[in-house]
């Protein structure tokens, strides 16, 4: 059989979803899995690696059948300041606290595209401020630091 890839943008996304499913799966093996009822701390990530691991086959079988688009060109900007962000705000929060963290990484992610104005980010930062203050602190009691004073 002449299998031939008629949409690579679909293909690598089942790749994706193959890769985070092997991994979730591996990690959730080493963990007692419990019962349906009783849900061991490995029952979610198995299940879940598992439920990924088909949908990547399903994906991936329907990337050879239906064409689709092609993969674009990778933009290495965005993808390095959103990580960038992400691991400033992970490094960041516990010295600087959660508000400043915040505020750290949606600046940063902001300059990840050209489009950004800054009213946009200010708006964007005071409603991530808001929410994740209510949530992860008011709502879940969560004992963060929230500023460093």
């Amino acid at each position: 059989m002449n299998a031939r890839i008629r949409s690579p943008r679909d293909f690598f996304a089942g790749v994706i979803f193959l890769l985070f499913g092997l991994c979730a799966v591996l990690v959730g093996r080493d963990y007692p899995m419990g019962t349906a009822l009783r849900m061991g701390a490995g029952y979610f990530p198995f299940v879940l690696g598992a439920l990924l691991l088909v949908l990547g086959v399903v994906i991936c079988i329907q990337s050879l059948v239906v064409p689709g688009e092609a993969l674009e060109t990778i933009g290495w900007r965005p993808l390095l300041l959103v990580l960038l962000a992400v691991g400033a705000f992970a490094a960041s929060v516990d010295s600087i606290g959660l508000v400043a963290a915040t505020i750290l990484m949606t600046v940063v992610s902001a300059a990840a595209s050209p489009e950004s104005r800054w009213g946009e980010v200010v708006v964007l930062t005071l409603a991530l401020l808001g929410l994740s203050v209510g949530v992860f602190a008011y709502g879940l009691g969560l004992p963060f630091l929230l500023l460093p004073f």
